[in-house]
């Protein structure tokens, strides 16, 4: 039996509702598990939106990528680079997404961190396009922006 996806909003404020991945994690639902190790599952994304789409999660509930502790968000990228290999190599695949949403403006569903690996096979399968913008900008439009994030980084 496949689990079924939802949000479920939670209103008792400070009342934790495990994610549906902790639930597969946990095995109180089904999944396809993949790979599992003491800080990291991978399994296959409900979804399929290309034959092999895995989805890497932490074991731990972090919400977005700016909670994952550096050294678990290490690790969770080696085992993606070796599952994206692996689903290359298994099906073919012509290419591969790595998609992160983080936050509900970008499209993040489930707040457990994850990265989605979506094998690819065609160009046709996937719209994933972005708007071009250097029209709009001026090349002190770019050091604008790059001052604003180098001040930062070198704090």
């Amino acid at each position: 039996m496949l689990p079924i996806l939802f949000i479920k909003k939670n209103k008792f404020k400070g009342v934790f509702m495990s994610t549906i991945f902790t639930k597969i994690i946990k095995k109180q639902i089904p999944g396809y598990l993949l790979y599992e190790d003491n800080l990291v599952v991978a399994f296959l994304d409900i979804t399929q939106a290309t034959k092999g789409h895995t989805l890497v999660v932490p074991k731990q509930e972090y919400r977005d990528i700016l909670m994952v502790p550096e050294v678990v968000f290490a690790h969770l990228f080696k085992v993606v680079h070796q599952i994206s290999k692996v689903l290359i190599d298994v099906f073919q695949a012509q290419g591969i997404n790595l998609l992160n949403n983080n936050g509900k403006v970008a499209g993040q569903t489930v707040f457990h961190y994850h990265v989605h690996l979506i094998p690819r096979f065609d160009e046709k399968e996937i719209n994933v396009v972005f708007k071009n913008n250097a029209s709009l900008m001026l090349p002190q439009d770019y050091e604008k922006v790059q001052k604003a994030i180098l001040v930062h980084l070198n704090k």
